[in-house]
């Protein structure tokens, strides 16, 4: 999170008024984080000042997530930990998606929360705040189809790469997810929308994009296709790395293929979420290809993009999951060759069609535990085989930021590996040749190979 923005300096014999404070405390996906960076846009706008941390600040905003229930569970507990930092007149709201889903029963379950406001609710931020002031409670869930926040300047707080929604919502109704519930039908912007904020992130001082949307590659704008998007997006001046996620299996056409094949921007990673190996337990699940479609859709992918790496979503646990499909999913692992994974236990969202599936569906947790265990093993030990066998390479990193040990600097390569190097903090933002020499099996180690800094640099963040 960013610094809080400084003010102007002002003459001596003007007394300035105190901006109101804000700080956003994000939790889940991409998607937040950048519906985090409009808020604050939307809020600086209006006079507020951003701050890093809830000590005293005047508005406190936790933007949440609803795709599991241990993540609820942890906003509702943090809502609680967030009284000690309020003032008597400190305001506290709940956005995004847990408050979409749970609406006005935030506010029984924290009364010292004024606002709960829905994905598509945060034009009306400024007023609503305006309200609590004077004593008054909203709840804002209403979907709007039209809203795509075009006229509102997001205020990034990611320091070397900008996060842009191309797409709202959700047309696919998989059985265990409650995207569709919580951010509304699919919507796509226009092409020149996107590219003009494209245009505006370069002018900034970013060179890599990240496109997202809830199954970004089903994009059309009514005359544009994701096709189209990537080509346009990835040949803006200054652009060098497009990256995007989530995609769904069944939206990479030939066309959007080719168009990640051809356009040098784009980078050689696609995150493709798998979700089960076995074509039955994906036929519960509703997710609309079988287990050879998704095999098929790999090979098309590497077919024309070679070193293509793979990341992938799995549910463990998902009701009526026998050993048979389990093992399915396990087999497909050692198939595809994932690079890496987001591995889950299976959580029933209510609303979901899962939670409406028979009781003696549900798999008992030590099985699910054993499963997931077994699962982890397999993904990781394949990564790790993976990453054994790339040792030596050389590779262009954007570096990141500094890493955890902060000793060393943290940057990521075209097709989404993670290298830790030896140089001054002063080159975050720079693009670094280097060789790699080490891997936990997780992460690389490597020696910058080249002294030829090129700056990605830093956005002046205006208030």
């Amino acid at each position: 999170m960013s610094a809080p923005l400084s003010l102007p300096e002002l003459p001596d014999t003007v007394t300035a008024t105190p901006r109101p404070t804000v700080y956003i405390e994000t939790y889940g996906c991409q998607m937040n984080v950048a519906d985090s960076e409009l808020m604050y846009g939307k809020l600086v706008a209006h006079g507020y000042a951003p701050v890093d941390a809830p000590d005293g600040a005047d508005v406190i905003l936790v933007n949440t997530c609803a795709i599991r229930e241990n993540a609820e569970t942890r906003v509702i507990g943090r809502l609680g930990e967030l009284r000690r930092f309020m003032k008597p007149d400190t305001i506290v709201g709940v956005t995004g998606c847990m408050a979409q889903r749970l609406g006005a029963r935030v506010l029984d379950q924290a009364r010292h929360v004024s606002l709960v406001v829905g994905p598509d609710g945060y034009r009306a931020l400024p007023a609503l705040l305006d309200g609590a002031r004077r004593g008054e409670k909203f709840t804002a869930t209403d979907f709007d189809i039209e809203e795509h926040y075009e006229d509102v300047v997001a205020r990034r707080f990611e320091g070397v790469k900008a996060w842009i929604p191309v797409q709202r919502g959700c047309d696919y109704r998989c059985t265990y997810c409650i995207v569709p519930f919580t951010r509304g039908p699919e919507r796509s912007r226009k092409l020149a929308d996107v590219v003009r904020e494209v245009q505006q992130v370069v002018e900034q001082g970013l060179s890599e994009v990240v496109l997202l949307g809830q199954t970004v590659n089903s994009y059309h704008d009514g005359a544009h296709d994701f096709a189209d998007l990537l080509r346009a997006v990835g040949t803006v001046d200054g652009i060098r790395r497009v990256r995007y996620t989530s995609p769904h299996p069944n939206d990479f056409s030939d066309r959007v293929i080719e168009a990640m094949a051809t356009t040098p921007t784009v980078c050689e990673h696609v995150h493709l979420p798998m979700q089960s190996g076995s074509t039955s337990m994906l036929k519960r699940m509703l997710r609309r290809y079988s287990r050879e479609d998704y095999l098929e859709c790999v090979a098309r992918m590497r077919a024309a993009i070679p070193g293509l790496a793979l990341t992938t979503d799995i549910i463990v646990g998902f009701p009526g999951e026998t050993d048979e499909e389990f093992e399915d999913t396990l087999s497909l692992c050692r198939e595809v060759r994932f690079d890496d994974a987001f591995m889950f236990k299976f959580s029933a969202r209510e609303g979901t069609p899962a939670t409406r599936m028979p009781p003696e569906w549900t798999i008992p947790d030590d099985v699910v535990a054993t499963r997931f265990d077994r699962l982890v093993r397999t993904v990781r030990g394949i990564s790790r085989e993976n990453n054994l066998g790339r040792l030596g390479e050389t590779m262009e990193l954007l570096i990141e930021k500094v890493a955890r040990d902060g000793e060393l600097l943290q940057g990521r390569s075209r097709d989404f590996k993670t290298v830790m190097v030896p140089a001054d903090a002063a080159r975050i933002g720079e693009y670094l040749t280097v060789t790699l020499t080490g891997t936990t099996g997780a992460t690389f180690t490597g020696t910058p190979v080249t002294e030829r800094r090129e700056r990605a640099p830093l956005p002046m963040m205006g208030a």
